[in-house]
């Protein structure tokens, strides 16, 4: 891993950091004057420039804040805190759900995204894939991974670029999985539109439920990250839908998901079916109707099943 006392002083911009946290610019401003916090230098046109360890804590307080927290009780606290809190309230879920990842496996994968060594992780995911099968590989390797990742990214350990190249490799070894998988034949299969809302820009949980609802044997068209959600109801008519299927990391303003949500539930047909799946926390605390929220992969799979039974 790379050692930032050995490089020059690295600043981001609000804009940088409003994409790299998911902390919008107005936000990361009112925080500012409100808690103190953050405290971007100037750069030399005077526009704010945002030092790596505050953007650190800005994830760790996003992270918090998805998970249910207030912002006036934890963007004052000092980062020490706040990463004692990340245990309690953030680690303890992900410890908890299954995994084909050994100890051993896992530190593999780590040192292999910190030493920079793509192509051994590459291998070492694709050998796992072929070991475990599709349903296996999504759910007991790459849902624990991602939380690994996604923990070392908030605790400092790893870099932005690390975390990116990281997601590369996965979603270049998921497409692998997901082009293995046969097209059904049945002319009832059910068609399902995957996509983000913009602003959410985060493909792997799209990838992870495309694999599962093909192996469930769903037909799936994937529109990719950000469909503008009018043009969401133009594909789900041209593509003849069953399901819209959405993911959520926790990127957008939870108001602004459910508004969306509602809207474009509205502007659907009755006959065409809203899941919203991710690790939004607002998805399972505020119900919006007519949206069916899925908690985890494996109870999408039970909606895939069901979704068969009623179909003609």
């Amino acid at each position: 891993m790379n050692d930032r006392t050995l490089i020059t002083p690295i600043t981001l911009s609000i804009a940088a950091v409003e994409r790299d946290t998911g902390l919008s610019k107005d936000t990361l401003r009112v925080w500012e004057r409100r808690y103190n916090f953050p405290q971007p230098e100037r750069d030399a046109i005077g526009e704010r420039a945002y030092p790596l360890e505050q953007v650190d804590k800005l994830r760790v307080v996003k992270r918090l804040l998805d998970a249910g927290h207030r912002p006036g009780r934890i963007v004052p606290l000092p980062m020490t805190q706040l990463q004692a809190m990340t245990e309690q309230t953030v680690d303890q879920p992900l410890r908890q759900s299954p995994s084909a990842l050994g100890s051993e496996d896992l530190r593999n994968h780590l040192d292999a995204i910190r030493s920079h060594r793509i192509g051994e992780l590459r291998q070492q995911l694709a050998r796992q894939l072929m070991q475990h099968g599709v349903a296996r590989f999504v759910n007991e390797v790459v849902a624990p991974l991602n939380a690994a990742v996604g923990d070392a990214w908030m605790r400092g350990q790893l870099e932005i670029f690390e975390e990116h190249a990281y997601t590369d490799v996965m979603q270049s070894v998921l497409r692998q999985a997901i082009g293995g998988i046969p097209t059904p034949c049945e002319e009832g299969a059910p068609v399902v539109l995957l996509s983000t809302f913009p602003g959410e820009m985060h493909l792997l949980g799209l990838l992870m439920a495309e694999a599962i609802l093909s192996l469930e044997g769903c037909r799936c068209v994937s529109l990719g990250t950000q469909t503008p959600l009018w043009d969401l109801v133009l594909a789900a008519e041209a593509y003849r839908a069953d399901v819209v299927a959405l993911s959520f990391t926790g990127a957008l303003n939870p108001n602004q998901l459910v508004d969306n949500l509602t809207e474009l539930r509205s502007k659907l047909p009755a006959t065409v079916q809203v899941w919203a799946g991710g690790s939004a926390p607002v998805l399972h605390r505020r119900a919006v109707e007519g949206v069916q929220a899925i908690s985890n992969l494996e109870q999408m799979g039970q909606r895939v099943r069901a979704l068969k039974l009623g179909r003609p």
